[in-house]
C-alpha cells in the first residue's frame, strides 16, 4: 500500500510513468494498473491470508499500552496480563515469551522517543489537525459516554466535528469520510497524535493501521504524527475539542440516530466560527473559504470503511467480537466459518462465499452484549 500511494502521488506531481517505474523498481504496466484503480476499499477476504503471528496483534498490544498512559500506574498491563488478554479475548496463538519481548521493545522505543524534539508547524490553507474528545450524550434515553472527532483548520480556526461511539480505525475513517464529503474535498495534510485508530510513530518509522493505510492512499492526503506526550504540537485542535464540547454538548444533548445527528453537526460547528480570527482580525468564515479552495478533489468513488476478518460461529450460531460482544448469524451457521465486516456503527456477517447473511448495530464498551437476546433489541 505505501508503494501504491507513492506511485499515485508521483503521478499527481506530473512525473512520467517510465520515471515512476524506474524509481519504484516495478514495470510500467504495474504502474498503469495502480493508476487505473479508482477504489482502494477493502474486499471481503474470501481466501484466508496468513501473516506473522505477533505482527497481527501489534495494533492490539499498542492499544493496550496506549490505554496505560491514561491509567493509574498500579493498574497498568504487565506482559503476562497482555498475553492472557490476547489468548482469552482474541484467541491469539502467541507464546508468553514472544509477547514479553514485544512489550519490552515497544516500551523501550516509547521511552526513547519522549526525548525527541518538538515540531515547528506552519499552517497554510487546506491543512488541518485531528483529535478525539469525550462527551456524554443521552443516546436513545440512556446517558452514554461517546467520542467527538474534530478536524480543525488552524488557518481559519474552523473545526467541524462528528460524534462517534469509539476511537478505533473504523470510527476514525468514517468520521473523516463524512467530513470530506461535507467539505467537498480532501485536506492536503492532517496532523494526528499517536491514536490507536490511525497508527503509531516509533522514532522515524510510521506504522499505520491497515484500514487507515488504505483510506489515506484512496484519498491522497499527507499525514504527520506528533511526538508522544506532545499535545502542544497540535494545540489548535486541543482547544477546538474543548470549545465544541462546551458549546454544542452542554447541556447533554439527546441523540436517537447518529447518522442524522452527524449530518447537522458540521454546520453547527461552522456557525461557531462566525466571528473574527483571534490573531488575523479577519472573518473566520472568510478564511475558511480559502481553506476549502485549497482542498484536493474527492475521488470518483467513496471509500468503504470496513475491516473484514474471518471468525468461526459457536454452536449457537453466534460470532463474538472483542471478547464480549456476541452477534447472531443464525443457528443454521453454527460451527461454520463466517466473514465478519466491522464498520463504525454496524457489524456485517457474510457466509464463506461472501454472501450477506445479516447486519447488526455494533456494540462498544466493556459490558457484554448479545444481539440474540430479545431485550437487547428493544
Amino acid at each position: 500500500m505505501p508503494q501504491i500511494q507513492s506511485i499515485r502521488s508521483r503521478r499527481r506531481n506530473g512525473e512520467s510513468i517510465a520515471s515512476i517505474a524506474r524509481s519504484e523498481r516495478v514495470s510500467e504496466p504495474t504502474v498503469r494498473k495502480y493508476l487505473r484503480v479508482d477504489d482502494l476499499s477493502a474486499r471481503p477476504p474470501v481466501r484466508r491470508r496468513r501473516g506473522s503471528v505477533i505482527d497481527e496483534w501489534l495494533p492490539v498490544i499498542e492499544g493496550m499500552l496506549a490505554e496505560d498512559r491514561e491509567t493509574w500506574r498500579k493498574q497498568r498491563h504487565t506482559a503476562t496480563r497482555i498475553h492472557e488478554r490476547l489468548r482469552d479475548e482474541y484467541g491469539a496463538g502467541v507464546s508468553l515469551s514472544t509477547v514479553t519481548r514485544t512489550v519490552a521493545r515497544l516500551r523501550r522505543e516509547a521511552a526513547a522517543e519522549r526525548e525527541a524534539g518538538f515540531l515547528d508547524l506552519s499552517w497554510h490553507p487546506g491543512e488541518c489537525q485531528a483529535d478525539f474528545g469525550q462527551v456524554d450524550v443521552r443516546y436513545r434515553g440512556v446517558v452514554t459516554r461517546m467520542r467527538h472527532f474534530v478536524l480543525d483548520f488552524p488557518y481559519s480556526n474552523i473545526g467541524p466535528s462528528q460524534l462517534m461511539p469509539g476511537e478505533n480505525a473504523e470510527c476514525t475513517c468514517q468520521a473523516l469520510r463524512n467530513l470530506f464529503e461535507w467539505l467537498g474535498g480532501v485536506p492536503e495534510r492532517i496532523v494526528y497524535d499517536n491514536a490507536a485508530g490511525v497508527g503509531r510513530k516509533w522514532f522515524d518509522r510510521i506504522r499505520l493501521t491497515r484500514l487507515f493505510q488504505a483510506f489515506q492512499a484512496h484519498y491522497g492526503f499527507e499525514y504527520t504524527f506528533c511526538n508522544p506526550y506532545s499535545g502542544h504540537e497540535k494545540g489548535a485542535v486541543e482547544a477546538r475539542v474543548g470549545a465544541v464540547r462546551r458549546r454544542l454538548f452542554v447541556p447533554v444533548p439527546g441523540v436517537w440516530n447518529l447518522d442524522s445527528f452527524n449530518l447537522r453537526l458540521p454546520d453547527r460547528c461552522l456557525e461557531l466560527g462566525d466571528k473574527d480570527h483571534y490573531r488575523k482580525g479577519e472573518s473566520q468564515t472568510g478564511l475558511f473559504d480559502e481553506d476549502r479552495k485549497a482542498l484536493l478533489p474527492l475521488p470518483a468513488k467513496p471509500f468503504d470503511v470496513v475491516t473484514w476478518t474471518r471468525m468461526k460461529a459457536d454452536k449457537y450460531g453466534n460470532i463474538t467480537v472483542q471478547g464480549s460482544h456476541r452477534y447472531a448469524a443464525g443457528p443454521e451457521h453454527a460451527g461454520h466459518e463466517m466473514i465478519v465486516g466491522l464498520r463504525a456503527l454496524e457489524v456485517e456477517i457474510l457466509d464463506a462465499e461472501g454472501k450477506r447473511v445479516i447486519t447488526h448495530p455494533r456494540s462498544y464498551g466493556d459490558k457484554p452484549t448479545d444481539s440474540g437476546d430479545p431485550s437487547s433489541q428493544l
